[in-house]
């Protein structure tokens, strides 16, 4: 598409999104719910149309990844400007499932169950004046989405901006352009079939980068951006929009083993971050155990990552204890792998896991294993990532976890929302003030 055609059409939707957006915002609990309900029945009725077009795009990244050599991790596989990520990994956010269209489905269930938040009263207050003053939830307006990969982010961010009366536009990543553009049409027709304006959600249909170029100056019509990707995207972002950014960065997640942690429940919880899905977010990329637990429990730990096929690099301590580790380099320390690899490092104290942290994380989460409640609460209440946790696995830094339905994603950007986006964190709050003929003096 030539630039001058392709830039009004990015305009185009933007305005479109811009006039959907006052619709979007005055639509009853009851229309929003019932819009859930028929779009979760038309995923699950269309699930085989949808599972053929994403079997397109598996195919093309395939083949993509075939032509560079670059298949089962043996190199890094980039897409421009949109982050950075590991063939394996890339491939599963890729890749849609009758059971993960199942869980999608059971995610806009959750939403649908949720309170609407959009007319909500914060909180309210009386002046000696008598005015009556009211903080009361409204929608943002219109907010753009970038990402990548995941195809289940088209339906999770249409559902939460549906339900909290925002108009979206979705730009997914060219590798999932077929799978966005049938989830899209899905969710438009049902809005159709309702007598609404379909463009309360629109899919940006060209996988042209320059669309994503031009959909960031559209701050005349466009109230917020949210990428969702990796470094290349995040500074991209910071040095082109024209738009305020909400970023979902990359996550750099820690387990820190304390001294007293009950092995059995460390090797638990770090297994689980590492393992269950590695080629997301919130797992695991650093251990930390304390020096005193280490020989014991990093021989046990390694046996257990090895069986599942897990590469540790390690400082000089962790290569003493588990001598198949290979060695760390600085930049390991700060990597998101996305992939069956683990930076492992033996600190002397808590004090020095948590400085580690500062200086390599990406504030997004941390998990403390230990019986000192002390020691909890002090890795609680120093370290300001977007989740921490105690005794409990970085995975559960989720929306659908952490009982929000599902999310837009994890902000690691301290504005009005840190960590996962749900309903709430879509909206903002305006001043509603009730009066009684009262004048300024």
């Amino acid at each position: 598409m030539k630039m001058k055609s392709l830039e009004k059409k990015i305009e185009t939707i933007a305005k479109r999104a811009r006039a959907a957006a006052t619709v979007a915002a005055k639509l009853s609990t009851e229309i929003k719910n019932k819009l859930l309900e028929e779009i979760t029945d038309s995923l699950l009725e269309r699930k085989k149309d949808i599972l053929r077009e994403n079997q397109k795009d598996l195919k093309a990244a395939t083949t993509t990844l075939q032509r560079q050599g670059r298949v089962e991790g043996k190199a890094p596989w980039a897409l421009p400007m949109e982050g950075a990520t590991r063939a394996p990994s890339m491939i599963d956010r890729l890749t849609l499932t009758e059971k993960r269209i199942h869980e999608t489905a059971h995610g806009l269930r959750d939403v649908k169950a949720l309170p609407d938040p959009v007319g909500q009263v914060v909180k309210s207050w009386t002046r000696p004046n008598g005015l009556e003053v009211s903080k009361v939830r409204i929608p943002l307006g219109v907010i753009g989405i970038i990402y990548e990969s995941r195809p289940n982010v088209t339906i999770d961010a249409a559902g939460l901006c549906l339900k909290s009366g925002n108009a979206v536009i979705l730009r997914g990543g060219s590798e999932a352009i077929h799978s966005n553009i049938i989830l899209g049409k899905i969710i438009r027709d049902v809005l159709k079939r309702n007598g609404l304006d379909p463009d309360i959600v629109q899919v940006v249909d060209t996988p042209d980068r320059r669309a994503m170029e031009y959909l960031v100056r559209q701050s005349r019509f466009i109230d917020l951006m949210i990428p969702r990707g990796g470094e290349s995207l995040m500074k991209w972002m910071e040095d082109h929009s024209r738009i305020p950014v909400i970023k979902h960065d990359k996550g750099v997640c820690h387990v820190y083993v304390d001294e007293s942690a009950n092995a059995d429940m460390a090797e638990k919880i770090a297994f689980n971050a590492k393992v269950q899905r590695p080629g997301v977010c919130n797992a695991m990329e650093t251990l930390l155990v304390h020096e005193k637990i280490a020989p014991t429990f990093l021989p046990r730990m390694a046996k257990s990552l090895g069986e599942a096929g897990v590469e540790i690099r390690g400082d000089t301590l962790t290569r003493r204890f588990v001598p198949s580790a290979k060695k760390a380099a600085e930049t390991d320390w700060s990597t998101e792998y996305l992939d069956l690899r683990l930076a492992v490092r033996v600190v002397p104290d808590l004090n020095e896991a948590i400085r580690h942290i500062q200086k390599y994380g990406s504030m997004h989460t941390e998990t403390i294993v230990t019986e000192d409640r002390a020691h909890a609460e002090e890795f609680l209440n120093r370290l300001d990532s977007s989740v921490v946790l105690w005794n409990a696995s970085t995975r559960f830094n989720d929306g659908g976890q952490l009982g929000l339905g599902a999310e837009i994603g994890i902000s690691t950007t301290k504005m009005h929302a840190f960590g996962p986006m749900g309903l709430e964190e879509l909206t903002t709050t305006k001043f509603v003030v009730i009066g009684t003929g009262q004048v300024r003096e």
